[in-house]
């Protein structure tokens, strides 16, 4: 079977090609940049902007299944630029299909569309999407996804997967950031610290777009329909974090600011950042809300309808973890 990955290099991507490598699919990946060592694992790789529609078209042609992994995430940066690669390019992906004849998409969203500020615990997919998205990339992704399940028919199977907070192995975002952080004397705990939230270890994150291909050829009930993916362990967050740390070397996080100080800072920082639009992350009220709220999900559906069940759990995870920063 030929499988199309866009986002083929990133994270998720690349630990999915190699996958479905091993289990014999034939695997196309589409980037803007370049990555010889896809190729070293025998993946075709194609160089494109997944927002040039006419690219994205020659790139997919003759492929069985897409696998929509590739976004614009963050904080840093204009509306326009997250529009432009999370909507735009998924319509893209979507006229591909339905020009090209490709019969199934199944596409990499977030959790974190339906984060609304609040505490959201043990919350199944009927949650709705907020109407108003509280940052750039959760409201892009949001109006992506639901693209992507309008466009279910008869002739265009397809799926929108949510996993939550993705770390392993190969992690070049979210991790490093919060170590980086750290060692730099720059993350502090907020507020009372006892939020629960959802994590994912990337063979989860992998086995449920596995699982999603099976059920979205074989199963019809399962199309046309969201769903969250998550290791199934709601972890106390900044806990979580002082092992990682812990892990990598570094001390665990002792400093601590009020939540009514992180938010003012937040807001500030926001400010500051869309006058001066720097390319560098910064923090918004959106981060400070998921760094303090609980944020964790009923992961049922996916297990009822895709077969899905963690493979890895958190305590295998972070021994993960730790082995490969002390590689």
């Amino acid at each position: 079977m030929k499988a199309f990955i866009t986002g083929g290099g990133g994270f998720i991507g690349s630990a999915l090609g190699y996958e479905l490598i091993r289990q014999g699919f034939s695997v196309t990946s589409f980037s803007r940049n370049d990555y010889p060592y896809l190729r070293e694992k025998g993946i075709d790789v194609k160089k494109g902007d997944i927002s040039d529609s006419d690219s994205v078209l020659r790139a997919c042609e003759h492929k069985d299944i897409i696998f929509h992994v590739a976004a614009r995430a963050g904080t840093a940066g204009h509306y326009r630029d997250y529009y432009r690669t999370n909507v735009t390019g998924t319509a893209n992906i979507i006229q591909a299909c339905k020009m090209n004849r490709i019969k199934y998409l199944i596409y990499t969203s977030s959790a974190s569309v339906v984060f609304n500020g609040k505490n959201i615990g043990g919350a199944d997919e009927s949650l709705p999407i907020p109407s108003r998205p509280l940052s750039y990339y959760t409201a892009t992704k949001a109006i992506a996804e639901q693209m992507i399940l309008q466009a279910n028919s008869p002739t265009l199977s397809t799926i929108s997967l949510r996993p939550h907070l993705v770390y392993g192995p190969g992690d070049n975002h979210l991790i490093p950031e919060i170590i980086s952080k750290a060692a730099n004397g720059r993350l502090y705990r907020i507020g009372k610290c006892r939020n629960l939230v959802d994590v994912t270890y990337i063979d989860n994150a992998v086995t449920a777009h596995i699982n999603a291909a099976q059920a979205i050829i074989n199963n019809p009930d399962a199309t046309g329909k969201a769903y969250f993916i998550t290791n199934g362990e709601p972890v106390l967050l900044w806990d979580f974090l002082d092992i990682i740390l812990q892990s990598s070397g570094l001390e665990p996080l002792k400093k601590r600011v009020p939540v009514w100080t992180a938010t003012i800072i937040s807001h500030v920082a926001e400010v500051f950042h869309r006058i001066f639009m720097n390319d560098q992350e910064t923090l918004t009220p959106f981060i400070v809300s998921e760094l303090t709220r609980s944020h964790w999900f009923d992961i049922s559906r996916a297990r009822r309808l895709l077969d899905y069940e963690p493979v890895i759990s958190n305590i295998e995870g972070l021994k993960k973890m730790k082995n490969c920063f002390q590689s």
